[in-house]
């Protein structure tokens, strides 16, 4: 099932930071904070934490599985291990997953460019949360400028996927993560050293069970899917690129870990500054685009840090969106035997039109609603809550339950080259065949009303 033509991740590092990369994005930076400040704050960390590493490691290393086994983009690989089924289900869901939050990923990339041109122009800090709020309205619903902001973010994601894997994302990746982090960090050190920061560590740290509800539980288990990207094809993909020299598991606990620290130093980035300014850590999407300039213009080198912030917000959509459109490239290239060139400008175009449907559905088409919500909100809810656990949940059967065990294990420890103890794989394997499966199960059906766990 090998294929010597392919390209593929030319070192360890590339491996780690590319995959990690797809993991950190704005899933860390934009939808995190707002969701600890909706959700009861150190509660729901533990929750989704706890989601990460009991639910969705055995989900990703599933994939792994999967793709460095066959080699292969999302749907061929199925197609390979479980020819004429319909487990095939599985890579037509990853493809369609990859490609929905692409579209409404890249609106608020184009969201982050913008407002990286605001940051470094004067008069855009103001302490004035109308002022700030009426602006990132007017923004949103433009039928124009967010529309074009959000092209040029798709493109410059293009001009990466078209490069390739090594010369491509891996040569980027290797630039932006560490970029990444010590921006996060140098974010993080800042806000701590606020006055009345304290209080925001507390509401980071000390959990508060009590806060917890049923919606809470399933926005951790889709935050957890949606951040550490699995359940849309992006570890199959990846996977596919990976050295069989290369140890799964550890890739995969590295990505985990490298994904959970973070979520959190976004948590400390962002939540002890609103606190430290009086305002409420639940104010929703508009935190980071609303509140946080708020924040900036009462900080010394307010302009400065805002810039910083915005450049961070950036680098981490790009990381993982890159590894998003990768998915539908890699399927036309293989599939359908396009140029990788060809392929993505294919992608680009039509990721490009529901990008554009997806921007002016926050204002000229917000009237148009399909089960009440508009195109970003629905691409959103459908692909967090319903597309990305139910994809999970078919990896995971299909490896537990459809792959031999000897193909499991051949394919974890190198055909017996990394040393491992029995114990160890069957952990592994009661995670992909029972414990993943199980809980995925209850959650979705308690969250869709049927049952009532809590």
């Amino acid at each position: 099932m090998t294929n010597s033509k392919r390209d593929g991740f030319g070192s360890r590092f590339g491996v780690l930071v590319a995959v990690a990369g797809s993991a950190v994005g704005l899933g860390n930076l934009w939808r995190f904070p707002y969701l600890v400040g909706n959700n009861g704050g150190a509660a729901f960390i533990v929750v989704y934490i706890t989601m990460a590493i009991v639910l969705c490691l055995p989900i990703m290393i599933s994939e792994f599985i999967i793709g460095r086994r066959t080699q292969s983009n999302a749907i061929g690989a199925i197609r390979k291990m479980a020819p004429e089924s319909g487990w095939l289900s599985i890579g037509i869901i990853s493809v369609a997953t990859a490609f929905m939050i692409s579209c409404f990923y890249s609106v608020v990339g184009g969201w982050t460019l913008e407002y990286i041109v605001k940051s470094a122009s004067s008069g855009f800090l103001v302490n004035n949360s109308n002022t700030l709020s009426n602006a990132f309205a007017d923004f949103t619903t433009s039928p124009v400028r967010p529309a074009v902001m959000m092209l040029i973010y798709l493109a410059i994601n293009a001009l990466i996927v078209s490069a390739g894997i090594k010369n491509g994302i891996e040569k980027y990746a290797k630039i932006l993560m560490p970029t990444l982090f010590v921006l996060i960090i140098i974010l993080a050190i800042r806000s701590l050293t606020l006055p009345g920061a304290n209080e925001g560590l507390r509401f980071l740290f000390n959990p508060d069970f009590s806060k917890l509800t049923a919606g809470s539980v399933l926005a951790a288990l889709g935050q957890a899917f949606f951040s550490l990207s699995v359940g849309m094809g992006c570890i199959i993909t990846y996977g596919s690129y990976v050295n069989k020299k290369e140890n799964l598991i550890n890739i995969s606990l590295t990505t985990a870990i490298a994904d959970s620290t973070f979520a959190i130093l976004a948590g400390l980035a962002i939540i002890p500054a609103v606190f430290a300014f009086g305002i409420s850590p639940g104010e929703g999407p508009g935190l980071v685009f609303i509140t946080l300039p708020q924040i900036f213009a009462q900080m010394p080198f307010g302009q400065v840090i805002s810039f910083a912030f915005f450049v961070i917000l950036l680098v981490a959509a790009i990381t993982s969106s890159i590894s998003l459109l990768e998915v539908v490239v890699a399927y036309f290239v293989e599939e359908l035997k396009m140029s990788r060139k060809i392929a993505t400008l294919i992608t680009f175009a039509v990721i490009g039109i529901f990008g554009v449907l997806c921007s002016l559905s926050l204002g000229e088409l917000k009237e148009i609603t399909i089960f009440g919500k508009n195109m970003f909100d629905l691409f959103d809810y459908t692909t967090s809550n319903i597309m990305l656990p139910v994809g999970g949940l078919l990896i995971v059967l299909f490896v537990g339950w459809k792959v031999s065990r000897e193909d499991v294990r051949d394919e974890l420890f190198n055909g017996g080259a990394i040393s491992f103890k029995k114990t160890l794989f069957g952990w592994i394997m009661l995670g992909i065949k029972f414990l993943s499966p199980i809980a995925i199960t209850l959650i979705l059906l308690n969250g869709t009303g049927l049952i009532k766990l809590f």
